[in-house]
């Protein structure tokens, strides 16, 4: 990395189901980015994701002056020439857009966080779900995989009915097995889909800390908003979604590199 790229910087967030990757300039503003599925090594996908990004924007790796690295997985980022929190880069990411203290919602592959966001775009205070309650990402595959559709189905499949079946664990494993039931009992593959969106929504609405505006990040957002009506449905609340919301994370890596 030299000085002839001095104001180019790449943030790289590391998901139990993507890996995405952004990199931005002088300025802030986004030049590439590349979301790609994990699968086998986290080293591989980040590489991919990083390499891939880095070509969208027509730039080199030696042209960059830092890299921040975020996620499940961020010390698999070789590049990485920094590290920053999950909470922290999604909170960054989303006050990019947003512009004003909110209550961010990062809801992930792995698990969702309730998110302070001061006026500064600084994380305030994170809270996340009990341990057993993660797994959202692996809960949703293994729900459309049982309702015979791919994972971005399910919102088809939800949207195709008003009132959703009762999906209650808290715990991925047992919400899972609640799908198989309600299968079982002879509800509709619709009923049930929408029931997963609703458990995804009771979750968060466990964590606490809700309040407006609430803002909404995460890969979960970005394919399956069906999750966010949901939650505006318990909540009585608006939530708005940030523009590409599986990026968010990455962005606010991107961001924070900046920063630095």
């Amino acid at each position: 990395m030299t000085e002839a790229g001095i104001g180019i910087r790449a943030g790289v967030d590391v998901g139990t189901e993507c890996v995405k990757a952004v990199i931005v300039g002088d300025a802030g503003t986004v030049l590439g980015r590349a979301v790609v599925p994990t699968r086998g090594y986290f080293q591989e996908c980040a590489y991919e994701a990083f390499s891939t990004a880095l070509d969208d924007a027509g730039k080199r790796d030696d042209e960059l002056t830092a890299v921040c690295a975020t996620g499940f997985a961020p010390h698999c980022v070789l590049q990485a020439t920094m590290t920053a929190t999950e909470t922290a880069c999604h909170a960054l990411g989303a006050f990019d857009s947003v512009r004003q203290p909110m209550t961010l919602v990062a809801i992930g592959g792995r698990d969702p966080h309730v998110i302070t966001v001061d006026e500064g775009g600084r994380r305030l205070e994170a809270r996340s779900s009990r341990r057993c309650a993660v797994g959202i990402g692996s809960f949703l595959m293994f729900a459309s995989r049982h309702l015979d559709v791919p994972p971005t189905g399910l919102e088809e499949l939800a949207a195709a009915v008003d009132q959703p079946v009762r999906v209650s664990s808290y715990c991925s494993v047992f919400s899972g097995s609640e799908v198989l039931e309600r299968l079982r009992e002879g509800a509709s593959r619709e009923a049930v889909a929408l029931g997963c969106m609703h458990s995804i929504a009771e979750r968060i609405l466990e964590i606490g800390g809700l309040a407006p505006p609430l803002v909404a990040s995460g890969g979960v957002v970005e394919y399956f908003p069906g999750v966010l009506r949901a939650l505006e449905s318990l909540t009585g609340m608006r939530v708005r979604t940030v523009p590409d919301p599986i990026f968010t994370g990455a962005l606010g890596a991107a961001l924070a590199a900046r920063r630095t």
